[in-house]
């Protein structure tokens, strides 16, 4: 299933490990008021396929922190930055 959406975190948001099933982990995203859970894919090998994904969300979720925590203002990210597309 395929689809794209732009959120914005609100003040409660969060992320969390959680469990469908005893067997079955998922990652929680609360963005205060969206949610959004991303489970095992349903086919063999699915395991591996998110637990790659959430290493590469991991590391890029802290490339981003680190960014915009060494800049000021809301709009740091467009603000200077060449690796920014139009």
């Amino acid at each position: 299933m395929g689809f794209n959406a732009t959120c914005t975190p609100g003040q409660d948001a969060g992320a969390a490990m959680v469990r469908v099933t005893p067997e079955v982990p998922a990652l929680a995203i609360y963005l205060d008021p969206v949610n959004i859970a991303i489970q095992l894919p349903p086919f063999p090998g699915g395991s591996d396929v998110l637990m790659r994904f959430c290493r590469e969300l991991s590391r890029e979720a802290s490339k981003l922190a680190d960014h915009l925590g060494g800049q000021e203002g809301r709009h740091a990210l467009a603000e200077g930055d060449p690796d920014v597309r139009s």
